[in-house]
């Protein structure tokens, strides 16, 4: 069966290989993002312009609070934003209205 299973699913397997490139390139600049080393480097750069003149130092600490709160921020942790609807993400479904302005569903109020 996983011979069969392998052979029909052949077309699929470039799309197959290029999702686990995307993943390992993903998963790599993430781990480069939040290197303390490379934090690190990019606030003594910072600090390497402002003493040289080439950024304020106002411009200067707001990069750094950037830089510092991605090194105090949780990896991995980015929930989606519900859309529309609820606070579970789900959408409502749309309330239909009948000609007159009534809406259709189950009526209440009777016992039927």
């Amino acid at each position: 069966m996983d011979i069969l299973w392998g052979l029909l699913t052949l077309p699929y397997a470039p799309v197959r290989g290029l999702t686990v490139v995307v993943k390992v390139i993903a998963r790599e600049a993430e781990s480069q993002q939040y290197n303390p080393v490379n934090i690190r480097r990019e606030l003594e750069e910072l600090d390497r312009a402002a003493a040289a003149g080439e950024i304020s130092p106002r411009q200067r600490d707001r990069a750094q609070q950037r830089v510092l709160d991605r090194l105090t921020e949780p990896t991995g942790s980015t929930s989606p934003t519900p859309s529309r609807g609820t606070a579970t993400g789900r959408r409502q479904p749309p309330v239909r209205r009948r000609a007159g302005g009534r809406r259709d569903g189950p009526r209440r109020g009777r016992g039927r």
